[in-house]
Order: C-alpha cells, then structure tokens, then sequence
C-alpha cells in the first residue's frame, strides 16, 4: 500500500481509504453486516488506515457496522472520519444531540476527522445559523474531536471562500478525470493544497460508473493503450498523480473491490503518468462527456422524494438509455424494476430535490426527459 503524508497531523496515510457508504447490501436492501465488517477489517489488515462514514450512510447503519468492526484493537489502527449533516438538525440542541449520537452509534469517545458534511451556500448558512463552528471547537476542546474539515458540493468561487474562511485542517473533494472542472475541481484541489490543506478525495470512480458497463466506444479507447488496464486503475493512476492529493476514498462494496483497488494503489508506479496516458485519459473523458446526459453519481442526498420517486436509478436508466444507444434492454428494466405510481411522469415538478442535489443536476427536466424516453 502506497501511504502519503497528512500533514495537518503528521501522520502517513493510505493513498486508498476505505469509504463505508456503499456497504454491501441483501436482497431485501439491508446491510450485509458479517460482509462489511469483514471488508472493512480486511481492508485495515492490508494496509488502508483511514476509515469514513457519515450520519445519513445506510440511515445510520453504516456507523453502528463500522463501530462493531473497529472492535477488537481495529480502531487504534485508523483514523476514523464522521461528518455533520447539518441539514437535519432542527436547532442547536438537535445539532448536538446528533454528534453524541454518532459517538453512540461508532461506540467511541473520539472521532479523529470530523467534517461539516456537503457544504455548499446553503448548509454553510446553516452552520453559522445553529453556531456549529464553536460546537466542534468546544468537542475539539473536550478531546472527542481530533480534527475539524469539510466536504464541498458546490462551486470553485465559493470553495475558494470556504478555503479562506476558516482555520481547517483538512477538506474533502470530488474529483475524477470526469469532474476536473466540475465543483471544486482540479483548480480547486491545487488552491486548497497551496493555502496547506490537506485534500482527500471522494468519487474517484465516479460511484462506480466508470467503471460499471463501460461503453463500446470507451472501452475501445481504453483497448488503444500501449499498457493492460482496468478502468479503475486508469482513474486511480490519474489522481495518484497528482502530488496535492492526500488520499483517495473509494466505497468498496465487495472483498473483490476491495483486493483490485488495493494492488493498483500499491504499486509503485501508480503516480507515474506518462504524456499519452494523460491524452488518454483526457479522450476518454470526452467520449464520457458525449454519451452521459446527467452525470449523477447515486449519492441519493436528493431523496427523499415527495413522490416516492428513486430519482438516482430513474436517471441511471435515462443515462444508460444514451450510453448505450436505447437498447431495448434498459426500457425492459425500467418498466420491470421501477414501480406504479413512481415513475419519472409521476414527477410533480417541485425541485426540492435539486435544492440538494451535489451535482447541482435539473432534476425536473431528467424526470421529464426520461418520462419521454421511456414512455411513463
């Protein structure tokens, strides 16, 4: 495992950090516990010493699994990340009784790496609304927070304003070879490192969907290349080379995931990206850039819906309809898989899911386009 020097806590780090919001899940949609906490130790014995959940993963299980797993002598081998959500706190009174709450759920009395979760103008006005900058300096104070940073899901300019506005100690990004100029961005990424942050990365796949189903034309582009590799290797490779990188959060559903992600981030030449492969890389982006219409990463911070409507698989099945040249097959399963009365037409129109939406997607017009594609 290559490991990368946090510098706000002088302490090496993974270059891969296991993310605990796409646990592995049954039939029935509930968590996998024995599977996660077998993932989440395996992948802390191999090497990975960075740990992240939030208070809305799996509502609330993700912190419970990954307080059992870190059991018997796996927590002082990590530094465990949990977040704010803000959003959901009613007031001040609420906004503390969810952080002891996540104390109770990982069964801790410190969290290493605490952050403001999916910043952007609106959850930042919130948080000096219900004063949560003087909440965490007290618990930081109290020694049951180590140390204080945040996600951003929002614009380059106000990343930029969030960077310069407070003491932090850390940030966390999304950043893929797709969403260079997306959020934060690559831009964004070098501001934070110059101003001495350290950045970790969130979404280097994409949420999966760079390398799930990839396209017939995009796998030809990545069959042109001199050398053999899976698309997740290619995405690595692109942002272990960039120095400013701190680590990079993948959600690993699976021991397979896991072991794959593992042996590309523990080569050593994984920061190393030749001038063709960087051309690569940027062509594959472009062909990405043509077929996806939305590009939703399955975050679901849209939901709930007040129609019932699980607007992530409705604009995967809208994306996958593009990508693959309306295949009959993708109309199949979206008539199959997606229920009466919750169909993209069943959409009202509200826009209060793109109030939250990270991606800052029209979620209205998705709803309409695919209600067109698909017929309901």
């Amino acid at each position: 495992m290559q490991y990368r020097k946090f510098k706000s806590i002088d302490k090496d780090v993974s270059l891969l950090g296991m993310g605990c919001m796409r646990l592995p899940q049954l039939e029935d949609g509930k968590v996998d516990e024995a599977e996660a906490i077998d993932i989440i130790r395996s992948a802390i014995d191999a090497g990975i010493n960075y740990v992240d959940t939030a208070y809305t993963y799996h509502s609330g299980m993700s912190e419970k699994i990954l307080g059992k797993a870190l059991k018997d002598g796996y927590r002082e081998k990590v530094l465990l990340a949990d977040k704010m959500p803000i959003w959901i706190a009613k007031d001040e009174e609420h906004m503390k009784q969810i952080f002891n709450k996540q104390l109770e759920r990982l069964d801790v009395d410190c969290i290493d790496m605490y952050l403001v979760h999916n910043v952007g103008v609106p959850i930042w006005k919130r948080c000096k609304k219900l004063n949560l900058m003087p909440f965490l300096e007290e618990m930081k104070a109290q020694g049951k927070i180590k140390h204080i940073g945040f996600s951003f899901h929002d614009k380059l300019e106000f990343f930029k304003e969030m960077i310069d506005e407070y003491p932090w100690e850390f940030c966390q990004i999304q950043l893929n070879f797709m969403d260079k100029n997306h959020q934060a961005g690559v831009e964004g990424l070098k501001y934070a490192a110059e101003k001495g942050l350290d950045v970790i990365i969130m979404e280097p796949l994409k949420g999966g969907r760079l390398t799930d189903f990839v396209p017939p034309t995009v796998q030809a582009l990545w069959d042109s290349a001199e050398s053999d590799k899976k698309p997740a290797e290619w995405a690595f490779k692109w942002l272990a080379n960039k120095p400013e990188v701190t680590l990079m959060l993948s959600g690993m559903s699976s021991k397979a995931q896991l072991m794959e992600n593992i042996a590309t981030l523990s080569k050593e030449d994984v920061d190393v990206l030749t001038a063709d492969e960087a051309e690569l890389i940027d062509k594959v982006s472009d062909e990405y850039n043509r077929l996806i219409k939305y590009s939703c990463t399955g975050c679901q911070y849209c939901l709930p819906c007040a129609k019932k409507l699980d607007i992530p698989k409705i604009i995967g099945y809208y994306n996958d309809w593009n990508v693959y040249e309306q295949n009959p097959s993708t109309k199949a399963e979206y008539d199959t898989w997606i229920p009466p009365g919750r169909h993209a037409s069943d959409c009202i129109g509200c826009k209060l899911c793109e109030e939250k939406c990270p991606q800052s997607i029209p979620i209205a017009q998705a709803m309409k386009d695919a209600a067109d594609a698909f017929g309901q």
